[in-house]
């Protein structure tokens, strides 16, 4: 027979740990949130976090701050990238700087093909945006999702 305490500290943890497993998915599957700031900030928004295959993948890129960035070409500095860092896909555009004015966002839709055109797998990519600042200070954003079967 198993002791009292030892069968109350098991009920306890099993109830602890699908307790901190739900709040923890909870967390992982939110979108970011859209805050604006004094100062440079750049903001990337996918529409969601679990993509099924068919779905598209909408992404807002967003200055998010008070001052205007400068991209260095038409595509705002949009690109998917591998959780080990490699390009997956970046979109074919005009080697022109770009501005993103305060307050002013770019939507891209995304329909999951690398850059050579084949399908991506299923798995966790990164969408990322690099932009500068008119004092020339490099800004990174990125925000993972996550491509389902």
């Amino acid at each position: 027979m198993i002791p009292r305490g030892a069968a109350i500290f098991f009920a306890v943890g099993v109830f602890s740990a699908a307790a901190l497993g739900l709040y923890l998915a909870q967390i992982v599957n939110q979108v970011p949130v859209l805050v604006y700031r004094d100062g440079p900030s750049l903001t990337v928004i996918p529409d969601k976090i679990n993509y099924h295959s068919t779905d598209l993948v909408h992404v807002r890129i967003i200055n998010s701050g008070t001052v205007p960035l400068v991209f260095s070409d038409s595509s705002y500095g949009f690109r998917i990238i591998g959780l080990d860092g490699t390009t997956i896909f970046a979109p074919v555009s005009a080697q022109i700087i770009s501005t993103l004015e305060p307050k002013e966002e770019k939507t891209f839709i995304w329909d999951k093909t690398k850059t050579d055109g084949t399908k991506v797998f299923e798995g966790r990519y990164k969408i990322v945006s690099t932009a500068k600042t008119e004092s020339g200070n490099t800004l990174e954003k990125s925000v993972t999702i996550n491509i389902l079967k």
